[in-house]
């Protein structure tokens, strides 16, 4: 199978005329109950760029099958991790010369930061080095930026997430990272329940699960975002920045 988690399917699956990675998972039926959800997807008005977790966690082992890096590096997402990177580079570049503001997040891992039973997901604990959830060099934060810690799945949850935003007079976000079916979804959920236009850039995110991520990407895509490709994003983005260039 194509290492490549946003690839598209053969036909219209979406919702909104376009193909998306889920279509090979989700039966036809259950596609056209979702048919009342077609619609124009782009991204919403004064957007921020928010990436979920990419971290060097995600990325251990190198661009293997996560089934064998998992023996060795059991949080990483092998080579659905690595393919997102070229893609996740070039939504950066294209955001930054647009002039969004750019959120990261990443977990607390300092010391005193909070209580040691409250964690973002229930497995099995591990030790972890706390230079391994600093954020992977590709993608590292520049001045200007804001670095989000967090110690439950979303982004939001006991954050200062929503009030920099709002600060920021931004009302929409565009969100990618990993994982698809957790702290990616929990943090754009909890972006459209707190009033923001939500798109989740489908090449940009990843999970240690194939079927995981395209089911969630689905989920979403039906209910809470826009699930745009990232040519897709980008394209909006260069529009963006000529706009603004000429309103200078």
């Amino acid at each position: 199978m194509n290492g490549r988690q946003g690839v598209a399917g053969t036909a219209e699956s979406g919702g909104d005329g376009q193909q998306h990675c889920w279509h090979d998972v989700i039966p036809e039926d259950v596609q056209r109950l979702y048919a009342h959800y077609r619609r124009e997807s782009e991204f919403g008005p004064a957007p921020a760029l928010i990436a979920i977790d990419l971290y060097e966690l995600a990325y251990q082992g190198g661009a293997r099958p996560v089934n064998e890096v998992a023996k060795t590096f059991p949080s990483s997402c092998g080579e659905y991790a690595w393919a997102a990177i070229e893609p996740t580079r070039r939504l950066f570049a294209a955001a930054r010369a647009a002039g969004l503001p750019v959120f990261y997040s990443t977990t607390d891992m300092r010391p005193d930061s909070g209580p040691k039973a409250v964690r973002a997901t229930k497995r099995r604990d591990i030790p972890v080095d706390p230079a391994l959830y600093e954020i992977r060099t590709e993608f590292q934060p520049q001045p200007g930026d804001t670095v989000i810690r967090k110690s439950r799945a979303s982004a939001f949850y006991g954050t200062p997430l929503a009030a920099h935003l709002t600060q920021l007079g931004a009302r929409s976000v565009i969100i990618f990272g990993e994982s698809t079916s957790g702290c990616l979804r929990a943090s754009a959920v909890d972006a459209y329940s707190q009033g923001f236009d939500v798109a989740v850039v489908e090449e940009c995110c990843f999970d240690r699960s194939l079927i995981s991520h395209k089911v969630n990407l689905f989920d979403l895509h039906h209910k809470y975002a826009n699930v745009l490709h990232a040519e897709d994003v980008i394209a909006q983005l260069r529009r963006l920045e000529q706009t603004k260039g000429v309103s200078k």
